[in-house]
């Protein structure tokens, strides 16, 4: 059995749990407390050095880290991944904007209001942090508008990706209420066959 190494509040965790449930697939949860520094261990460094979750550890006891590239993983034959060889590369494009220019800044927000504090270092860049998070949702409003999802005709592990801060982000400070399409999409994920919220196994 798969075997997935979690932080039930971190969206990068969310991302792996809601697709597994989207999929169906049994999975034992192994919860470290990321706050506690329980994935600076020893035993954790050994199995993901970079001491992050999520962390995959397949049947075969391989470990596979990096969020995205556990939802490639799991997506891979599965109708959350397009046939089509630009299809996938449309895909690949929102994953990486969803790492580049969303997580930054919706996503450390986020868990600077929940549970990091605001340093005055924090302060000086939290300006910016907001005005990047606006813009992410800007892309992402319209390219929505007039469209079900991100890509193709069906939800692929590209709407994932970025849902799973998108839909917290007014835990961060940020208003959702000027974009409409975007909010539209959020309705349409949540309403997905075996959906589960964020802090839910």
């Amino acid at each position: 059995m798969l075997r997935l190494y979690d932080y039930l509040p971190s969206g990068n965790g969310y991302k792996v749990r809601l697709l597994l449930r989207l999929l169906g697939r049994p999975f034992e949860l192994v919860e470290k407390d990321i706050v506690k520094g329980e994935t600076r261990t020893p035993d954790y460094l050994a199995k993901n050095a970079n001491g992050r979750i999520p962390l995959l550890e397949l049947e075969d006891g391989t470990f596979l880290p990096e969020s995205n590239a556990i939802l490639f993983y799991l997506a891979e034959g599965t109708p959350f991944m397009p046939e089509d060889r630009l299809g996938r590369a449309r895909m690949l494009q929102w994953m990486f904007f969803e790492q580049y220019s969303h997580e930054p800044n919706i996503a450390v927000v986020r868990f600077w209001m929940e549970h990091g504090g605001l340093t005055p270092e924090r302060e000086a860049v939290l300006p910016a942090k907001r005005a990047g998070g606006y813009a992410a949702l800007g892309v992402m409003e319209g390219r929505l508008r007039g469209r079900d999802w991100l890509v193709g005709d069906g939800i692929t592990i590209a709407d994932i990706a970025l849902y799973a801060y998108t839909h917290v982000a007014h835990e961060g400070g940020f208003d959702l209420g000027d974009y409409p399409a975007l909010r539209a999409w959020l309705d349409r994920v949540a309403a997905q066959p075996g959906y589960v919220p964020i802090t839910q196994a």
